[in-house]
Order: C-alpha cells, then sequence, then structure tokens
C-alpha cells in the first residue's frame, strides 16, 4: 500500500509541478517555463515578474461570483443555501480550493527561498513581502475551509517527509498567517498612487486591513467555541489595531461622501445612489454624473478590470438580476428611525406590493428592486439618456413581481447598454467598508462594549454614507430602545456585504448555523427570537396581500406552503447542518495519499 500511494504522490507532486510553472502562462508574465532555473532571479524584476502571478491568486468574478467555497448562496442569503447551507455534502475525492490553494503557497515558497540568497535584499524587499501576503492569503483560505492543514513554508520534492506529515492545528496555522503578514507589513509601500505602473499591487494598508479581517476571523471563531479566552481577546485587540491603522492612514474614504471627494474626484454628486453605482463602476459611462474609477478611494485591495484588455468575460449582470434574496435579508434593513421593522412606527407592512420599501434605510432600494412601483435597467436595458427622460423609461423594465421569492437583485447590474460579459467593473478584495466593521466588532467582542466615538469613528460611518437623517447607534439609543449591540453590528455586516461572499463564513466563525441555516427564528421579525419558528428559505408575504388579494396578483397562483405569519415557503428541505459542517471535509484522494492526514471531526 505504501509503495502505492507513494506513486499516488509522484503523480500528485508532478501534477503541482506543473500547474506552477502553467500558471505563468496565462499571467502575462515571461514563459518562465522556458529558462533554466540558474539564469533567473538574477535582477530585482525578475522577482518581481514572479511575483505577478500571485494576483491571480485573489478573489475575482470569475473565481468568487458564482457558487464557492465562501458564496453568499450557500447561506441565509438567496438559492436556499444549497446542499453546503443544508448540511448534506459529502466527502469529495478531490477539491481544488485544497489543490491550487497548496500549489499557490509553493510558488510563494519558491520566491521566498531564492530570495534568502539573493545579494541585493533592499532591492527585492517588496516582492519578499507579497510573497508572504499572499502565503498568508492562501493560508487562511485554507483555514476557513478546512482548519487545521498541513502546514508547509519550503518548496518539497518527491522525498521530502512533509509529504507524509501530519496536519498542523488550528492556531499554528492563524499564527503562520499573522507571522507572515505582520513580516510583510513594514516592507510593502504604504501607498501607491493611483496613477503609478504598480497600482493594484499589495499596499501597507492592504495588509493590514487583511490581518485585521484575519484575527477578527479567529478571534470570533474560539471566542463563540467557548475556547481560548486569553487567546481570542488578543487576537480581536489586534484585529482592531490593524483595523485601525488602515482608518487612521487617511488613504481610504467610502465612496459618495465628502471624505472621498477630498481624496480626490467627486462622487458625492451621485448622492445617495453613490451605494449602487459604487459597484458597477466603469470608466465608460456608467452613472448618470459620468463618475469613473478614479473617485473611488474605497477598494483597499482590488482585482482590476477594464473595457479595453480586461473585460470581466462571465454574465455579472444578468446571472446577478436572477438571484432573489430572502426575506430574511430584506426584513434586516432598518427604517430611517434607526429601529428595526418590528419596533418602528414607521414601517408600513406588506399588504402592498412595495409597501415595506417606504421609510427604510436608503441601502434596501439601491440593493434590491422596489417591487412593482419603478422602472429598472440592466446591459440589455441601458439607459439613453441618463436623465431619467422617456427615452429612458422605455428602455427599462418595469418592477412587476413576477417570482414568488418577491425580491430581485440589483447589485453589480449595469446601467449602460453592454455586451454580455464585457462589463469591467472592479472586484473589492478587502472594501474600506469592511474595515470600518471589522474595526467595530473586534473592539465590541474584545470587551463586550463600545465607545459611541469608536461606533462613530467605524459603524455609523458606514451607516450614514446614505442614511444622514437616521440617529447613529450609540450606547444611549441602545438603551433607550432595547437593541442588542452584537444584533445590530451583525445586522450592519449582513446589509452592507451582501453578496460580496462574507455571510457563509461570518455564520461559521460566529458558530451560529442552529439559528442562521437550520431554522428561521423570528419569521418575518428580523432578530425577534420571540416571534416564531419557520422553514427557511421565505419568499414575501403571501397571505391576505397584494400578491395574493389585489391588482397584479401572483398569477399561476402559487403552491407553496406558508409558514406561521403567511410567508411563501420556498424551500421545505430538511437541514441537518450540524458542527462538521463547520468545515469542509479533506478530500479522500488526500487521505490516500498521506495516511497521518486525520479527517476533519464527523466526516
Amino acid at each position: 500500500m505504501k509503495k502505492l500511494n507513494r506513486n499516488m504522490l509522484y503523480c500528485t507532486a508532478l501534477i503541482l509541478i506543473a500547474f506552477q510553472w502553467g500558471c505563468n502562462k496565462v499571467t502575462n508574465l515571461e514563459p518562465l517555463d522556458t529558462l533554466a532555473d540558474a539564469a533567473y532571479f538574477k535582477t530585482p524584476n525578475d522577482f518581481k515578474t514572479w511575483a505577478n502571478q500571485y494576483y491571480s491568486y485573489l478573489h475575482n468574478f470569475g473565481n468568487s461570483f458564482a457558487d464557492n467555497a465562501h458564496y453568499d448562496g450557500r447561506a441565509d442569503v438567496f438559492n436556499g443555501g444549497g446542499t453546503y447551507g443544508a448540511g448534506i455534502n459529502t466527502v469529495p475525492a478531490t477539491d481544488n480550493n485544497w489543490t491550487n490553494n497548496y500549489a499557490n503557497i509553493r510558488n510563494c515558497n519558491y520566491l521566498l527561498e531564492k530570495a534568502a540568497g539573493y545579494s541585493d535584499q533592499a532591492g527585492i524587499a517588496q516582492f519578499v513581502a507579497e510573497a508572504k501576503f499572499f502565503r498568508a492569503y492562501c493560508y487562511f483560505e485554507l483555514l476557513q475551509l478546512f482548519g487545521g492543514v498541513p502546514l508547509v513554508t519550503k518548496t518539497l520534492d518527491l522525498n521530502s517527509p512533509e509529504l507524509y506529515g501530519p496536519k498542523a492545528d488550528r492556531d499554528a496555522i492563524a499564527d503562520q498567517i499573522i507571522s507572515d503578514l505582520e513580516a510583510a507589513i513594514p516592507n510593502l509601500p504604504a501607498s501607491i498612487l493611483a496613477n503609478s505602473p504598480d497600482y493594484g499591487r499589495v499596499s501597507r494598508t492592504a495588509a493590514q486591513a487583511f490581518l485585521g479581517r484575519v484575527a477578527l476571523y479567529e478571534g470570533t471563531w474560539l471566542k463563540f467555541r467557548n475556547l481560548s479566552p486569553t487567546r481570542y481577546k488578543a487576537l480581536l485587540d489586534k484585529s482592531a489595531a490593524a483595523s485601525n491603522a488602515v482608518i487612521t492612514s487617511n488613504q481610504f474614504a467610502l465612496f459618495g461622501t465628502a471624505a472621498s471627494n477630498a481624496l480626490g474626484g467627486n462622487s458625492t454628486i451621485l448622492g445617495d445612489s453613490a451605494q449602487k453605482y459604487l459597484f458597477i463602476l466603469e470608466n465608460p459611462k456608467s452613472n448618470p454624473a459620468g463618475v469613473n474609477k478614479v473617485a473611488n478611494h474605497e477598494y483597499v485591495l482590488a482585482y482590476r478590470y477594464d473595457d479595453v484588455s480586461k473585460v470581466i468575460n462571465i454574465n455579472v449582470s444578468r446571472q446577478g438580476w436572477q438571484i432573489g434574496p430572502q426575506h430574511k435579508f430584506v426584513n434586516a434593513f432598518l427604517c430611517q428611525d434607526g429601529l428595526p421593522i418590528e419596533k418602528s412606527p414607521l414601517f408600513q407592512g406588506f399588504q402592498q406590493y412595495g409597501s415595506e420599501f417606504t421609510n427604510r434605510d436608503n441601502r434596501l432600494k439601491y440593493t434590491i428592486r422596489v417591487m412593482n412601483s419603478y422602472y429598472w435597467y440592466g446591459n440589455s436595458n441601458g439607459r439613453i439618456t441618463w436623465l431619467n427622460d422617456a427615452p429612458d423609461i422605455n428602455n427599462s423594465f418595469s418592477g412587476k413581481v413576477t417570482q414568488i421569492a418577491g425580491y430581485t437583485n440589483q447589485k453589480w447590474i449595469a446601467e449602460r447598454s453592454v455586451p454580455d460579459t464585457k462589463e469591467s467593473y472592479d472586484y473589492p478584495v478587502i472594501r474600506y467598508a469592511e474595515v470600518l466593521l471589522n474595526y467595530a466588532e473586534a473592539v465590541y467582542e474584545s470587551n463586550e462594549a463600545i465607545s459611541d466615538a469608536d461606533l462613530d469613528k467605524s459603524l455609523n460611518v458606514v451607516r450614514l454614507r446614505v442614511n444622514k437623517n437616521m440617529p447613529k447607534l450609540s450606547n444611549g439609543f441602545v438603551s433607550a430602545n432595547g437593541l442588542d449591540f452584537r444584533t445590530e453590528i451583525r445586522r450592519e455586516r449582513f446589509i452592507e456585504l451582501y453578496y460580496e461572499n462574507f455571510r457563509f463564513d461570518d455564520i461559521k466563525r460566529w458558530h451560529s448555523a442552529a439559528t442562521d441555516l437550520v431554522t428561521n427564528v423570528g419569521g418575518t421579525a428580523y432578530g425577534n427570537a420571540a416571534a416564531f419558528v419557520s422553514p427557511w428559505p421565505i419568499g414575501i408575504k403571501y397571505k391576505g396581500t397584494q400578491a395574493e388579494l389585489g391588482p397584479n396578483a401572483l398569477s399561476p397562483k402559487p403552491t407553496n406552503g406558508l409558514d406561521a405569519n403567511g410567508n411563501l415557503i420556498l424551500d421545505n428541505t430538511g437541514r441537518q447542518f450540524t458542527e462538521k459542517n463547520y468545515l469542509y471535509p479533506i478530500p479522500s484522494s488526500q487521505l490516500v495519499l498521506n495516511p497521518k492526514l486525520v479527517q476533519n471531526p464527523g466526516w
């Protein structure tokens, strides 16, 4: 058996080596596979050229917009969670999330080994730092998905004993990620100007922001499993400090704010609609004011596209409008008085199409189409004049409800006429709004409290971007209205980071699948556990509303069951998400190759 294992391992290793060299062909680098090793890594530019391939590892529209290991559709946002959200996935034979990340880690280790003997250390310091950043990036992928995994910090050959070694525990992987990031930060450029040929490379603030994300993830993972209080508090404090370093750098601002204008470009001209146009920002005219990418100071690290040589090449707009968010997501948006719908006298109920959108957080109408009440645009029915006049309206879609989910996505959908797959928005790998929310959560979870000053520099900046008259979240407001800080902090992440692949990972680190994925606690009233428990996902409220009785009622009449509050049940699949489902299973082929690689618990 061991001989068989070794032969299989040889094949796998050869595949990884071939992948390593093949990667270079798709990143516009020199064909490194035609160069003898001795002829390469002679100049700092050689190290830079090798490091260029690392940028293909970043999340982007090609690997993150549709179903993937972090996909919002696997959570409680849309699509019902699928087999992963239901906890009925099985052990795969292979998994590219495992294979590709280890191939990428090998490429990072390779540069680091070549750098160790290079004479001009100062000349290559940035690219060594990039290798460490991307090694951390790939290990964080593995940590989120699989927990403890084999820790490899050097290139291996076919006789390396590490190929047969056990996996490192979760703490060791997290410590390696943090060590790499902290080593990288001082040697990365403090900032990179937008007119620089290196614009888009990893900066010091990008690495600090990523450190804030990593430490928050791991700190809350431990906290909500009642593990290592000293360690989780130290991680949360590290997260807050890293995020705060990004905030105090004053290099970034939310699109559509005066602070963003001060950094260049006029995004406030878009008013509240900046919340929508941020995500479809292109250099061709993509919004009524003609604001382009130079005005975007919100993307801390982005996978960059353009309209000439690097279009997205997937159906972003068409796929985006086919997404139907769940009732739970829509109900999470506050009313304009800062209160949830179950507490606010401003809430207009569900009786008429669109009534539930009245007096709500303005992000709702820029994220989800308002039902049956206005016109909207897509890449095949784009604006003509950008003036909301008759030519625009005549080329628009109406808002008529045609599906039982009742809600249709607007985020990522172009408003200009552009052929399928030819959009050119940038993909936000790290967005400043996330940094602000990471800071607020890390401070709160570390101390079980947060000051009004900390809220005003973080969460309230996000909330008030397009809600200028909404009350701030404050200690006094929470106390006066019987709110819960943790619920409100998590609400902001749910709303602001929608369709950016955070929700499934958030549920995992919070250890909250029992309420977020197995049952719909509170039904119509988001966060009100006393209301009732129903199956999920659920669509619009049907019983006794316009959807059932009024003009433009759903036709044909849906045959779905109803929950206790008269909402349409979209999926009644039995959900089994249990403790084992918080981690993905290690692919079975890896267990055959290395018997010391123990499967994750429960699988």
